[in-house]
């Protein structure tokens, strides 16, 4: 949204509280899931479908290129994040992995690291052929919209992100940009300290 320009009301809900599981939210998203986009009486659940509702809806800035090659490969490189990572690490499975299966902090760090090494491993290689600034050439398209936030996370797991030269100079080209400054977790108003 800020990439967009777009004027917009946030709704911080604290995971780690449970609050996405609450009735209150249930009644809005059934699912209990973040993120959940309110606009007018559009409502729109799940990551990659609230980006390219806005992308189609608010067409200024376009996040998708125009030429369908480039436009394969930015939805490729966002399901590789979307399907390969996202749904193996996200709070809920790491949640499951030590409270139904009693896995220890240092087994969903492993958990955690296996499936981002995989991954990021694959990605890499791709990268180095797509990218330019960013993910696909130099513009910033949805690849980099979901990678940053991956990259935040392996981060807060201490992940090395070394052996990705392509993906690190990615994330630091769009760490520069002040869409993504005010977009990241820390500038925002439930971050904690």
């Amino acid at each position: 949204m800020q990439l967009k320009g777009l004027d917009y009301e946030q709704h911080p809900v604290n995971l780690r509280q449970g609050e996405q599981r609450e009735k209150a939210y249930r009644r809005l998203n059934p699912q209990g899931l973040v993120p959940f986009l309110v606009d007018g009486e559009v409502q729109v659940g799940q990551s990659v479908a609230i980006m390219e509702y806005l992308d189609e809806t608010y067409p200024a800035h376009p996040l998708m290129p125009s030429a369908p090659e480039e436009r394969a490969r930015v939805r490729q490189i966002v399901n590789m994040i979307a399907c390969d990572i996202h749904p193996l690490n996200n709070l809920r499975v790491l949640n499951y992995l030590g409270e139904h299966l009693r896995a220890g902090k240092e087994q969903e760090a492993a958990w955690y690291h296996h499936w981002i090494d995989e991954t990021f491993s694959a990605l890499e290689q791709l990268l180095m052929t797509t990218a330019g600034i960013y993910c696909v050439g130099n513009e910033v398209t949805l690849a980099d919209c979901m990678l940053v936030p991956q990259v935040y996370n392996a981060r807060r797991y201490d992940m090395s992100l070394e052996d990705y030269p392509t993906i690190n100079r990615i994330v630091a080209n769009c760490e520069q940009l002040q869409a993504f400054i005010k977009a990241a977790p820390a500038n925002q108003p439930d971050a904690q300290p």
